[in-house]
């Protein structure tokens, strides 16, 4: 993974896992790798990957299970409710580039409406 200089290590990390739990690459109910283990996917300091687990559980999208790890919430609400939020984000921030570059938000739908990549 490359990292954005810009933005804090462990942000990054939890938005690739957040990605990976609301498409499906991480089902509901699975368990996520070990602290140390995923320190040593992302190259970044166990502390760091502490940190990444601690934001998931205050969002309520994994549990630390004492004694067998930390998995994925079954809760498949809370995953669909953050996938609306992160598509949301990313349709403000087109809409905010686009108004940046003097385009309409009609202009901008028509530009969605036309591009078939």
């Amino acid at each position: 993974m490359q990292f954005n200089p810009s933005l804090p290590i462990w942000m990054q990390v939890l938005e690739a896992l957040e990605i990976d739990i609301v498409t499906g690459k991480r089902q509901p109910g699975e368990k996520l790798p070990g602290g140390r283990e995923l320190a040593l996917q992302f190259s970044i300091n166990p502390n760091t990957a502490a940190r990444v687990y601690q934001e998931l559980e205050k969002k309520g999208l994994c549990a630390t299970r004492r004694g067998m790890g930390t998995y994925v919430t079954e809760d498949t609400a809370r995953i669909f409710a953050l996938r609306e939020e992160i598509a949301g984000q990313a349709v403000c921030q087109f809409l905010d580039t686009m108004e940046l570059l003097g385009i309409s938000r009609h202009e901008a739908a028509q530009w969605l409406l036309k591009k078939e990549d």
